[in-house]
Order: structure tokens, then sequence, then C-alpha cells
């Protein structure tokens, strides 16, 4: 055992977080299952969405049986909802080929939808008890600081130095605590900015604190100018239903459910009528505002302007359908248009 991991080990079994709904019984699903909710988000964001998940799909062969419109719902709110999918997808492979057991053979466990190096990793040392290591964002941050990285950390070649680190000082037979105990560090202490270094557990035999560049790693590529696209969207409403439009299941936000929009160039409330004819085939008059919705995602920015319409008859498409205002809440959208049903709804 190395002086960094007796050191961690010793501070993760005095003060590592125990608040964790899915550290209290590490079933490979549960752990399966919050790893992939962990993914860029936070920790205090995850573990109502995971008491709500378990409660709904206990164990994996009920998520293999539910229906997709199920779990993206249960997944809403949550964002980068190809997680959902992919755990759905992945369940329904270890239903039939596996049997409704997670296998513990790694190259098995990373040929799942959704199930890389970083999530076997964690499988594997908090639920099987094997010897491996993980790296996820906060790791990187850890050992860069550790050993003052001066690569890319997301580059190939800083993949593979940082890799070798979490590897190199792993304690055999303690793999799941090291692994949840550099999380719960690079959480709670090594932090992104204005890292907690005089209560660090490993300032002492930290590099980067030695060297006063604690604040310069990890080193990451410059990222680019997020471009910001405008949309313009129609609020159908007939008889107490108002029409939606279900997305390619392949893609962002694939297979959740949105108000028929479109990009436009200059002007919302004139190009409306426009996009919503090339994209869909309707026919609609604009009438008053609804409201204007602003959200980052993670490569661009979007602004779309809600617009309340008449439509001609509408032409059939298996992507249009009319959904009672009273059951919007049952159909999986993104935080644009959730935030748009909320405005008609009032």
């Amino acid at each position: 055992m190395t002086k960094l991991s007796r050191i961690l080990l010793n501070w993760y079994h005095k003060h590592g977080r125990t608040n964790m709904p899915w550290r209290d019984h590490p079933d490979p699903y549960a752990v399966w299952v919050s790893e992939i909710m962990l993914q860029q988000t936070r920790v205090e964001t995850v573990i109502p969405y995971f008491e709500k998940w378990m409660k709904l799909f206990p164990n994996i062969k009920a998520l293999a049986n539910a229906s997709e419109h199920d779990v993206l719902n249960a997944w809403e709110g949550l964002g980068y909802y190809s997680r959902a999918r992919n755990l759905h997808k992945a369940a329904k492979i270890v239903t039939s080929k596996f049997n409704g057991e997670l296998p513990r053979d790694l190259t098995d466990l990373r040929s799942l939808p959704g199930i890389g190096r970083y999530t076997v990793g964690a499988i594997a040392s908090i639920s099987f008890g094997m010897d491996e290591p993980t790296l996820d964002g906060n790791l990187r941050r850890v050992f860069a600081r550790l050993f003052d990285v001066d690569v890319f950390a997301d580059s190939p070649v800083g993949e593979k130095i940082l890799w070798e680190l979490a590897a190199q000082n792993l304690p055999k037979g303690q793999a799941g605590d090291y692994n949840q105990a550099l999380m719960d560090l690079g959480a709670t202490i090594c932090v992104p900015k204005n890292p907690r270094c005089l209560i660090c557990p490993l300032m002492e035999i930290c590099e980067a604190r030695k060297n006063g560049t604690q604040e310069l790693r990890p080193v990451l590529k410059p990222k680019k100018l997020a471009p910001h696209y405008v949309h313009a969207a129609g609020v159908i409403i007939n008889r107490g239903r108002v029409l939606l439009a279900q997305r390619p299941a392949d893609g962002l936000l694939g297979g959740m459910w949105e108000f028929p929009n479109g990009r436009v160039v200059e002007n919302p409330a004139k190009e409306l009528t426009k996009v919503l004819n090339a994209a869909y085939r309707l026919k609609v008059k604009r009438k008053e505002a609804v409201g204007v919705v602003q959200h980052a995602y993670t490569h661009f920015k979007v602004t779309v302007h809600a617009y309340l319409c008449e439509s001609a008859p509408i032409p059939k498409n298996k992507n249009l359908k009319w959904v009672r205002l009273i059951e919007l809440d049952d159909y999986p959208m993104g935080k644009v248009d959730r935030q748009i049903a909320e405005m008609i709804k009032k």
C-alpha cells in the first residue's frame, strides 16, 4: 500500500460521505444506476432521482420490462437523456443474455451501452471487490494535482498518465473504498476552484501544492465558444388538447416530447409559420406570445420564443400527437418545453 492510499483510506473511514443511498447496499445494479446518474450531475440532485428510480425499477428485469416512455419520464430533469436510454437498452441485454445479473467479466460489462472504462471500474471495485481503478472528472483533477501533471488531462497522453497513477496507488483488496475515497476527496476538498488545501489529508504529499500550481491543474484544452440558436415554437391548442411532437429516438433529447418548433434566422414571430410548415407541414396562424425560454446545453445555447397558434387540420404524422392539457406531466420533456408547458397551464 502506498503512502497516498494509506492516508486517503484513513481519511475516508473517518470523513467519507455517508448520505448516499447507494452506499448502504452496494448492489451492482444500484451502483450502476448511481454512477450513470452522477455523470455530470451533482450528488444532491441525484439522490431524489435515484430513490424514485429504485422504487419504479427495483431491479434490472423491472427496468428491462418498462416502456421507454416511463424510463424517460423518471429521468426527466436530470438531462443528458442518452444516459437513460442506454440504461434501458443495457438492462434488456443483461436480462436476455446474462439472466438479469450484471456480468462480472469486464469485457462483457464494457460491451453494454453507456458503460465505459470509468463505470466498469466503479462497478467492478465497489460491487464485485475487484482491484480495478477508475477515473472520472473528480479523480482526474485529484491525480493531476497530486502529481502536478502538466499535460492536457483530457488528451490521450494525459488520460494514459492519470489512469496509470490511479492504478499504481490502488491498494489490493480495498479498491472500492479507495475509488470512493478519491471521489469524495474530489467532490468536497480538491474542488475545481479554490481547493481546500489546508484541510486536505494529502496536502503534505501534493506536488501541485508544493509548487503552487494547484489552481492550474488539471490542464484542460480551452473550450470553444458555444453557439447560440434561436427557435420559434407553436403552442397549438384545440378543445383542451395541445399538439406535441416526438423527437427522433437518436440524438439530443431522443424520444422526448416537445412543442412543434424550428430554428429561425432573424425574427421568431415572422418566421414561425414558415419553420412549422417546413418541419411538420403544419399550417398555422400565429396569435399572442406565450413566453421566452433560454437554456444552455453542453455545446450550445438556445432561446425559444413560444406563441399560441391556430392551425388548419393536422396532417397525418406519426410523430405528432394531441395530448390533453391535464396530461402534459405524463409526457417526458426537456427543460425548455417543460417550462413552456408550465406557462400554458397557468
